[in-house]
C-alpha cells in the first residue's frame, strides 16, 4: 500500500510535522494518495475525494464529521476516523463553564468592573442560580454524558433528546421542543446536521429564565432566531463555542450583553490537543500497515 498521505488543511504543527517525518506528505490531490488528514473545520468535499482516485481512509483531528461529504466516502467504501473520548472532558469542562458564566452573568460582570460601572452605576444586578437547575442535553453521547455527569455535582435535574432512547436514568423527550419547554438550561452537544434544530419554536418553549449553550456545532441553531430572542428577552442567555459562519461571528452578537461568545475552543487544551494529533497518528500508522483504523466512524 502506498505510504502517500495527503495534508489537505491547515493542521497542527506537531502534527503535520510527524506526518511529514514519517510519510511521504503532500499538500495537492492525486493519484497514489492512500489517506487523506483533515480536521472537523474543514473536512473533504466531494469534489476533493473525487480528486482521489487512490483514497482508501481519511483521519480527522476532531469529532465532527459533517464537513466530510459522507455521501461520497460511502459510494468508494472508504473508512472514515475521529479523535473520540481523548477531547470528552475538555469539551465537557467548557460547557459547564459557558453554563455557569451565562446563568451567573461571570463575563457580563468583569466587563462591568473593567468599565468602572460598580464605581458609577452601583451594586451589580441579581443573577441567575445554577445549583438544582433543570438541564436538558441534546445529544447523549460521549459529551453529552460528560456533561450531564458534572451536572449532577450541582445537582442539576438531567432530561435528554436524542434519536432513539438511551439506556439511561435520566428522562427522555421524544423532541428538542419538548425538552426545552421543560429545561431551564438547553446544552446542545449533537453533531451537525443539515438544517437548525433550534429555533424560534425551542427558544420560546425554553422560556425567558432560560439558557442556551452551543458546544456541538453551530448549524444546529438558527442564529437570527437566536440573535432575536435575546434581543427581545425570549430567553436569559447564551453560551456559544460554535457559529454558523466561523470565524465570522455577528455584529448582532457580539453587541449582546447576554450572550458569552467562546472561539471554538471546546479541545483547545495543550494535552487535549496532543491526545488527537497522537490518535490521529495511530490511524494513520494502523491503516496503512493493517489496513484498520484505531477509531473507525460507524
Amino acid at each position: 500500500m502506498s505510504s502517500r498521505v495527503l495534508l489537505s488543511c491547515p493542521l497542527p504543527s506537531d502534527l503535520a510535522g510527524a506526518l511529514v517525518q514519517r510519510y511521504e506528505a503532500v499538500t495537492e490531490p492525486g493519484p497514489g494518495v492512500t489517506v487523506a488528514v483533515t480536521t472537523s473545520r474543514y473536512g473533504l468535499s466531494a469534489e476533493q475525494i473525487a480528486d482521489l482516485p487512490d483514497l482508501r481512509a481519511i483521519a480527522s483531528f476532531g469529532v465532527g464529521y459533517d464537513s466530510i461529504d459522507l455521501d461520497a466516502v460511502r459510494e468508494r467504501g472508504i473508512a472514515v476516523s475521529t479523535t473520540p473520548d481523548v477531547l470528552t472532558d475538555a469539551v465537557a469542562d467548557l460547557a459547564v463553564g459557558l453554563l455557569i458564566d451565562s446563568v451567573r452573568k461571570l463575563s457580563a460582570s468583569d466587563r462591568y468592573v473593567r468599565r468602572g460601572d460598580w464605581v458609577t452605576e452601583g451594586t451589580y444586578p441579581l443573577t441567575g442560580h445554577v445549583t438544582g437547575r433543570k438541564v436538558g442535553v441534546v445529544g447523549l453521547g460521549r459529551i453529552g454524558q460528560a456533561i450531564a455527569d458534572r451536572l449532577t455535582a450541582f445537582r442539576c435535574e438531567i432530561g435528554y433528546h436524542n434519536r432513539r432512547e438511551a439506556d439511561v436514568a435520566y428522562p427522555w423527550f421524544p423532541s428538542v421542543v419538548e425538552l426545552a419547554a421543560w429545561a431551564d438550561v438547553l446544552v446542545l452537544a449533537a453533531p451537525g446536521s443539515g438544517d437548525p434544530i433550534v429555533g424560534a419554536p425551542e427558544l420560546e418553549a425554553l422560556g425567558a429564565d432560560g439558557h442556551l449553550v452551543n458546544i456541538g456545532r453551530g448549524s444546529l441553531v438558527d442564529e437570527p432566531a437566536l440573535i432575536a430572542a435575546l434581543t427581545a428577552g425570549t430567553i436569559a442567555g447564551a453560551g456559544l463555542d460554535v457559529f454558523a459562519d466561523e470565524p465570522n461571528v455577528s455584529e448582532e452578537l457580539r453587541a449582546l450583553e447576554s450572550v458569552v461568545l467562546a472561539p471554538h475552543v471546546g479541545s483547545a487544551t495543550h494535552d487535549t490537543r496532543r491526545a488527537m494529533a497522537d490518535l490521529v497518528l495511530a490511524n494513520v500508522e494502523a491503516f496503512l500497515e493493517r489496513g484498520e483504523l484505531v477509531t473507525p466512524l460507524t
